[in-house]
Order: structure tokens, then sequence, then C-alpha cells
């Protein structure tokens, strides 16, 4: 949650509505959307470039290419049965967008799909005209900066498993009934980007461990940490804020990242499905990884 404390999306009852925080727009409401919708929720933002111009010959050496701020606005209609209840209605969208606000779950529902994005206003435009004063009808603008400019979908998806650990196999001499070993573990998780773009995860690793590794099978990159973490012992990495922290007393251990860990914000989840095993240099069966992401979207 962010902002209101309000779950976003959790106000959301019908298709084509739109939450910010615990204003509700669209059918059902006193809101609506016009008729041009909502801008910039399916747009590619615009595209940040880091080509650099070849000093001897025509042309650029390529470079990574970044998605600006997500830009979205919204018409919206202020329809009032009566006097007193547009005045309701505009005092419950002013208030809804009041300025000094932290950044909010902007929660959209088309065909069925509820996608998020963190965002924060920008501009409202509210114009006192004709139709405002005499009618009972007022047409709003809205506009909002989204830093991280991903859509997000609504459902967190998570994954566990402890390191991976054989069977116990049989005993011999085999006497009867036969008493089978004990179930394999593979130690490995699937996550499931069903997005279009790499997504970010937050990892939490429950000791007793010493130097958890993270692999990423289908990309091929490592996360690895040179500590011992005890019974009960969190480590917390959120690879969104590169941040890596105790998790009982938020203390970084960003230090303990080996040669063979790459940053933190580089480790994603690419779209599709993941492999991610979860090793370290001692099995500890009491040893956990949970594992917990959102399929991502530009």
């Amino acid at each position: 949650m962010t902002g209101t404390g309000i779950a976003p999306g959790s106000l959301i009852t019908a298709e084509g509505q739109v939450q910010w925080g615990e204003l509700l727009i669209g059918p059902g409401t006193p809101l609506h959307l016009a008729a041009e919708g909502l801008t910039g929720w399916f747009d590619l933002p615009e595209l940040d470039s880091s080509d650099a111009p070849r000093p001897w010959q025509h042309g650029s050496w390529t470079g990574a290419r970044w998605a600006q701020p997500r830009v979205i606005g919204a018409s919206v209609w202020l329809l009032g049965e009566d006097r007193d209840d547009t005045a309701r209605a505009l005092d419950l969208f002013a208030r809804a967008t009041a300025p000094g606000r932290d950044e909010q779950w902007l929660a959209v529902r088309i065909h069925g799909r509820t996608h998020i994005a963190k965002a924060r206003l920008h501009q409202r435009a509210l114009p006192a005209d004709r139709q405002l004063v005499v009618g009972n009808v007022a047409k709003a603008a809205v506009q909002w900066i989204c830093a991280d400019p991903h859509r997000y979908e609504l459902a967190e998806q998570s994954a566990t498993t402890p390191l991976p650990r054989r069977g116990a196999g049989m005993t011999y001499p085999l006497n009867y009934p036969l008493v089978y070993g004990g179930t394999t573990v593979t130690g490995s998780v699937l996550a499931v980007n069903s997005g279009n773009t790499p997504a970010w995860s937050a990892i939490t690793i429950t000791g007793p461990v010493r130097q958890p590794r993270l692999v990423n099978r289908t990309t091929g990159l490592t996360l690895e940490y040179d500590l011992i973490l005890g019974p009960g012992e969190r480590l917390a990495v959120d690879t969104s804020e590169g941040t890596v922290v105790l998790a009982d007393d938020r203390s970084s251990r960003l230090h303990t990242a080996t040669s063979r860990s790459i940053p933190e914000q580089s480790w994603v989840l690419a779209p599709g499905d993941n492999l991610i095993d979860f090793r370290a240099a001692d099995a500890e069966p009491a040893a956990r990884l949970d594992l917990a992401w959102r399929s991502a979207f530009l």
C-alpha cells in the first residue's frame, strides 16, 4: 500500500473504473470518464537514450534506452442529480486531488484486468464555467506523474522453497513392508512474469544459512552474500530499491555481496518463466527463500 493505506484496486467493482487512493471514478459513481478516456495509460513513455556519437564516422554507438516517467491524464464529468449532489461531487473530487499527497497507487480496470501504477498528482483543472454555475454538470481534468513508468499486475505473486536436499532412499537389507525414503527437494522455484518487461522482486532469506546464493537460470544472473544468518534471522533484499538489510533492525548488509553477485537492481525477472535456484554453503534444512513479485508492463 502507498499513501492512504487503502489497498490498490480494492474499491473497484466495475469495468472502466479508476481508483486513486480513496477516490473512485467511473460507472456507479458521480464521477465519469469523458469520451476521450484515460491518456498515457497504455502509451510507451518517452525514452532516454545513452547513444554516443561516433567520433570518426557517421552515426552513433548504441547505448541503453530507458523510459521516462509516465504521464497519465483524465477528463472527468461530475454529474449530480441536483445542485447539492453536484456540490458534494465537487468537494469529493477537490479533496481527493488536493496537493501535498504522497505517491499513491493508481488502479485501472479495463477488459477485466486491473493494473496499477505508483503515481502522484501533478495538475487539476476545474473551471467555474456556465455549465457548472447554471447546471448540475462540471467537466474537470486531472493529471498524474508516475516516476516509475511501469504498470503492474494487481495480484502479487509469491513462491517459497527450502535449500535442496535428497530423499533418504531405502535401507538394506530390505524388510517388508517396504519404507521408502523422503521426498527430494530441488531448492528451486518458478517465477512467472506475465508482463512485457523485466520485473523486480522482494526477496527474504531466512536462516540458519551460510553464504546464501540465488541464481536465475533464465537470465544467468546471480545474487550471493558472504554472511551467516542464525536460526530465524532474515535477510531482506529489495531489487527495486537496491537494498539489502537485516529484517529485524534494518541494518544494511549490502557490503556482504560477493564478487559473483551483480547489482541488486539488475537482478530482474525476465518476461515469461524464470527458474530460480536457492543455494548456500551448507544445506541447512530449516533455511528458506521467499520471493514476491508483480508482473510488469511498459
